[in-house]
């Protein structure tokens, strides 16, 4: 289904609609073993950003209410979400998410954990935590564009991807709550650069 899916809305928003303009393609690791983040104002960086690393596949962590409802919660699962416990994660959390890096595999993650429009609300740990014990990069990446579903065709959207964050960037002097704290800094830091960046090239466009 993921297949599927994605490839229809390459063709559709891509290659037709021509709506996504995919910057830092170079920073994307070559490897599909890395955790995938973004900013997360709509359900449509969802969407555009398995469009972004289409052919790859993202395995998306999705809050757990989601598949509340039997049949859109197996239509998630078709399209490589899993269900996560925001208010009280357990180590089950983690082992699916961490499995999934060592099978050579991409997970995708919103760290701010809910949808916000507010630029610089502070990370959770999750995606650091889960990188260290995966040992695996972090791609951060940047979304700036439509909010509305309907937006995905008739509007533009902009992602950066920024350079990857390697387990050989941790100082090796840090404790291991001391690493996930410089990784999920790494991760706001150049986040909040990438849509610093492309604020300024949306205004442009917009001039």
């Amino acid at each position: 289904m993921y297949k599927f899916v994605s490839g229809f809305l390459d063709f559709i928003l891509v290659k037709m609609a021509k709506s996504l303009h995919v910057l830092g393609e170079e920073n994307i690791p070559k490897d599909n073993k890395y955790v995938v983040t973004c900013t997360h104002e709509s359900y449509n960086e969802v969407i555009m950003l398995g469009v972004a690393l289409y052919p790859n596949e993202i395995h998306y962590m999705a809050k757990k209410e989601l598949f509340n409802n039997k049949w859109f919660g197996k239509f998630l699962t078709s399209l490589n979400a899993f269900p996560v416990n925001r208010e009280n994660p357990g180590p089950s959390t983690l082992k699916r998410p961490v499995n999934l890096l060592r099978e050579n595999k991409t997970v995708g993650i919103f760290p701010a954990g809910h949808r916000t429009s507010v630029e610089g609300t502070p990370l959770k740990r999750g995606a650091s935590t889960i990188a260290l014990l995966g040992k695996a990069p972090i791609l951060p990446a940047a979304y700036v564009g439509p909010k509305k579903l309907h937006g995905l065709i008739t509007g533009q959207a902009l992602i950066k991807f920024g350079k990857p964050i390697y387990q050989s960037d941790i100082p090796k002097e840090l404790k291991r709550n001391e690493k996930i704290d410089f990784i999920t800094k790494e991760i706001e830091t150049r986040t909040a650069q990438l849509q610093k960046e492309l604020r300024l090239i949306q205004d442009s466009l917009n001039d």
